[in-house]
């Protein structure tokens, strides 16, 4: 007889009064909490003003919630969102992209990047990229922990057995594939940075970034249910759809970092 895990975790930590601490909101929060103190580190390895660590979480915050936000309205639900524009800011309704998260954090790290830090985009890319790797798969826990984004049908060992779906099936676990894919890319990309001179070469963190990530996120779709109905009649879903040109552009950081000498912007 298949033994498989059955997942029941309630989202919902505790509830005081009016508050309800989630799993998903601690989660995603404490990615930027740690990705603070990684960048705190960085910033004093390579002698950068402290002051800027604030103004960079205030400007990731902003542009990864909205970007996120506005990401799974346009690229996912635009047909719903389009007749109830009024929902549009209900974050908390969930709703969430990734894609136009990437889209949104590269807003606010242009912004940092010229009116704080003076330093070229890519020069700060090369840093965020790093805490960032960790920040995906603690989201991707969080979404472990709603029974969400969940995968296809399995009969292998370690399936879940989704029941606040109340499923009776079991389902490849895709938020856990992506994030321990995430976990191995934050690992590599930390060695990198610290013993190696990687952070020396312009782009090439941050091109490892797109191109490892989103080359996983290609992957691991393929276990995953379809989130939008319109994707049923597409030999790609929207999220690898979407992932290719990260890729491309990932691969070009990375081939224009190692032909250039260091320190080249």
């Amino acid at each position: 007889m298949l033994q498989f895990i059955r997942w029941n975790v309630d989202p919902e930590i505790v509830q005081i009064g009016f508050l309800h601490l989630r799993w998903y909101g601690l989660l995603f929060a404490s990615g930027f909490l740690i990705g603070y103190f990684i960048v705190q580190a960085m910033f004093k390895k390579e002698d950068l003003p402290e002051r800027w660590l604030d103004s960079l979480l205030i400007h990731l915050m902003l542009g990864t919630v909205l970007g996120a936000r506005l990401g799974h309205v346009f690229f996912y639900d635009w047909s719903y969102y389009s007749k109830h524009l009024a929902e549009i800011p209900a974050v908390w309704q969930g709703g969430l992209a990734s894609h136009g998260g990437l889209i949104g954090i590269m807003v606010a790290l242009w912004l940092f990047s010229r009116r704080v830090a003076k330093k070229p985009m890519l020069f700060i890319i090369d840093r965020v990229a790093v805490p960032t790797a960790l920040a995906g798969t603690l989201i991707r826990l969080g979404n472990l922990m709603n029974s969400e984004i969940v995968g296809l049908p399995t009969d292998k060992p370690w399936g879940f057995i989704f029941l606040r779906l109340d499923e009776t099936f079991a389902r490849h676990p895709s938020q856990l594939y992506e994030s321990l894919a995430y976990l191995v890319i934050f690992a590599i990309l930390m060695y990198l940075y610290w013993r190696t001179d990687a952070r020396n070469k312009t782009g090439l963190l941050g091109g490892l970034f797109f191109a490892l990530v989103f080359g996983a996120r290609l992957v691991i779709e393929h276990f995953k249910e379809n989130q939008e109905a319109f994707e049923e009649t597409m030999a790609l879903n929207m999220g690898q759809l979407l992932s290719i040109p990260v890729i491309l552009v990932g691969l070009w950081l990375i081939f224009r970092a190692l032909r250039k000498s260091p320190g080249v912007k």
